[in-house]
């Protein structure tokens, strides 16, 4: 009997799932954003995998136009120019072809960006709170504006989320990024997908 709800269970999560997958049907780049820490990164090639589309990380891709690492930039260049850099490489990247992109932590704060995002992209913001932003941010040595002793860090993110959560509230899908496997929050966001497109 148990090997039986077992199966039943197993076949329906098979269902459910091609199911999300049929109903996601767009010629629109799927664009994540969120502050550093949000999971734009592991949840987006997740994403990508279920929905057969590329998966583009916005960070690599600035890293990659300048030859250098973020934080090397930041330092040659400095914030204006980092930022500068960073919007080009995002005006690039939404002009292309469909994919599932995840941007640069504050990169959706640039008014052309959200701009070219409006028109070309589906915006899906993984939204989280300062605590889940601290413990998965604590000890990264190549988050560049995330730097500084515990009691500094949190504060940082405090600021980042007073400053920037007004811009990622433009995004057309909010979706709470919590303390949970990947592939539960890669689901929320399917769902929260599917339900999106049936409105148009």
């Amino acid at each position: 009997m148990l090997r039986k709800i077992y199966v039943v269970y197993i076949f329906s999560t098979i269902k459910l799932k091609a199911k999300l997958k049929m109903n996601i049907q767009t010629d629109k780049i799927i664009l994540l954003v969120g502050l550093m820490g949000s999971g734009k990164t592991s949840v987006g090639k997740r994403l990508a995998q279920k929905l057969e589309l590329p998966f583009v990380d916005g960070d690599q891709e600035v890293e990659k136009a300048a030859g250098l690492s973020l934080v090397d930039v930041l330092k040659c260049f400095g914030l204006q120019e980092y930022r500068a850099g960073e919007a080009r490489v995002m005006k690039r990247l939404l002009c292309g072809a469909p994919c599932v992109l995840a941007s640069g932590g504050g990169s959706f704060v640039c008014e052309q960006t959200r701009k070219l995002a409006h028109e070309r992209a589906i915006t899906i913001w993984l939204k989280a709170d300062v605590e889940t932003l601290y413990h998965r941010t604590a000890g990264r040595q190549r988050r560049p504006f995330l730097n500084g002793n515990d009691a500094e860090l949190r504060a940082k993110i405090a600021d980042y989320v007073k400053e920037e959560y007004p811009y990622y509230s433009e995004a057309d899908i909010v979706v709470e990024s919590k303390d949970e496997q990947v592939n539960e929050t890669v689901n929320r966001v399917l769902a929260s997908l599917t339900s999106f497109l049936k409105q148009y």
